[in-house]
């Protein structure tokens, strides 16, 4: 059940890839309602990332924003050589990290949603709803893993973030950080590293 499961997910994701693509060509030659489906599809994810990168939703909205930008500049020489979306998170990664180096000394001061650092949905729990205290300890538990990934160098908490949340391979991350797949495993393991040591009166 469980292979049939993964199967059809992967399908389905290869579906979506393709289509992606497909929109993209679309776009190269002059398509506006295709790069109106891909930003719909796209800009959620693209602002989560990011905001998880520069810990500021504003930024994030107007980063993302370039990103986009950047992708309709390059319609015309676009080529499906690479998976459409390991193509938008090289731009947003980029845009990212120059973000962060220029703001090196100005760091905002503005946390990470909890749903956005969860990745998604808040899970449901059906007839039960947390107490005060347990609200409240969730929440300091989320903000201290929040600033144990902040405080990774930055291409660690890339690599993290697009690993954990973003369900990137690790031959996308590559890709998208300019680096071997063996280089992004030691990222990955030294981040790891870092976050199970800080986080392990957590049970992490």
């Amino acid at each position: 059940m469980a292979a049939s499961l993964a199967l059809s997910r992967a399908v389905l994701d290869a579906g979506v890839l393709e289509r992606d693509a497909e929109l993209m060509l679309q776009v190269r030659a002059g398509d506006q309602r295709s790069f109106a489906m891909l930003l719909e599809r796209h800009r959620v994810p693209v602002i989560h990332f990011l905001y998880r990168m520069v810990q500021n939703q504003a930024v994030a909205e107007e980063l993302a924003q370039e990103v986009f930008l950047r992708v309709y500049r390059s319609r015309e020489t676009y080529e499906p050589t690479a998976k459409f979306t390991t193509w938008l998170f090289r731009i947003a990664t980029r845009l990212a990290l120059n973000w962060i180096r220029d703001t090196k000394n100005e760091k905002t001061q503005e946390s990470l949603d909890e749903e956005v650092l969860e990745g998604g949905p808040q899970r449901q729990v059906a007839d039960t709803n947390p107490s005060v205290e347990q609200r409240m300890v969730r929440s300091a538990r989320l903000a201290e893993v929040r600033r144990a990934i902040e405080a990774l160098p930055d291409k660690q908490r890339a690599a993290v973030l697009m690993h954990k949340y973003e369900d990137l391979e690790y031959s996308q991350i590559a890709q998208i950080l300019e680096c071997s797949e063996s280089a992004v495993k030691s990222l990955l393991f030294r981040a790891y590293e870092t976050l199970r040591a800080k986080l392990a009166h957590m049970n992490v």
